[in-house]
């Protein structure tokens, strides 16, 4: 079975990447660093933050870190299973994968926020819907790290969609064949097209990333999880086990939340976290809606 848009050879061709990539050793652990709270930013290039960073006056300086894994299953499983920091982390997430790669009992909180706080117009976890969850935790747990996942810039690109993204699949093994990588692959949608929708997408979080930064307390570290393919090595997206300098190479940059304690999140888990089932029903997207979360 070859992979959506590749032919058998380009599958040969990445199953053979992947085979190499399995095989080394590379990246540097999060919890290598110093950091209060960790704003993951799901498959966020170095040069696309680079690029937005001096239009906003959240980030000064990017730096660039090598991630431990090529996809969010990748980084996860290579991040926290293992780590005797994890017992006294909190973390709130929009990233679907933790329900596979990461153990509830083995953190001090696991608020999956895409259970409960899917959109299923926009085809993703809104990122007020983290922020909010995010500003709650730390100031209802005071952890001594706090892990903010954001599921932006990932696709689907919330603020400029593009007619060749279905969004997201939840809860599935496979990505949603109809996507970005799929139609660049196939010359079906340009380069430019996609980057500035990418673009667009990160600015869009970034904007929610500023309001956590002042309702949080400490040192705050940005990164990303992977970054994206955009043809390098001849491939796109970020299949997982690829040691592509594009799609390890992530960026790092840090600044000091303030702690304002002048905004009132409003979204609660259905359920006392660990949250245990997913939760889509019509009622529950009409609540998200009237609580603002688009």
């Amino acid at each position: 079975m070859t992979e959506p848009g590749m032919s058998r050879l380009g599958t040969a061709y990445l199953r053979a990447i992947q085979a190499a990539g399995r095989r080394i050793d590379y990246g540097t652990n999060v919890f290598e660093r110093e950091w209060d709270v960790l704003v993951v930013l799901d498959a966020c290039r170095v040069d696309l933050l680079r690029s937005v960073a001096p239009d906003t006056d959240l980030i000064d300086e990017v730096d660039a870190v090598r991630s431990v894994g090529s996809s969010s299953s990748e980084w996860l499983e290579n991040t926290f299973p293992g780590r005797p920091e994890t017992s006294r982390t909190v973390m709130v997430t929009g990233n679907t994968w933790t329900d596979r790669y990461v153990d509830a009992d083995a953190f001090a909180a696991l608020d999956e926020v895409w259970k409960y706080a899917w959109n299923e117009q926009l085809g993703t976890v809104p990122a007020r819907a983290v922020t909010d969850r995010a500003i709650a935790m730390a100031r209802d747990r005071d952890p001594d790290r706090l892990v903010v996942h954001y599921m932006q810039p990932h696709h689907p690109f919330v603020p400029d969609p593009l007619a060749a993204d279905d969004g997201m699949v939840r809860n599935s093994t496979h990505s949603n064949p109809s996507n970005p990588w799929v139609a660049l692959r196939r010359g079906e949608i340009t380069t430019e097209r996609v980057w500035d929708a990418y673009e667009a997408n990160l600015r869009y979080v970034l904007e929610d990333v500023e309001i956590l930064v002042e309702h949080v307390a400490g040192r705050v570290a940005i990164t990303a999880d992977h970054g994206n393919l955009f043809g390098e090595w001849g491939l796109y997206g970020h299949p997982m086990y690829v040691p592509a300098p594009a799609v390890l190479t992530v960026p790092w940059a840090e600044t000091t939340g303030e702690d304002r304690q002048d905004y009132t999140p409003e979204l609660e888990p259905p359920e006392p976290l660990p949250v245990t089932r997913v939760y889509g029903a019509e009622g529950d997207q009409a609540r998200l809606d009237a609580l603002g979360y688009r």
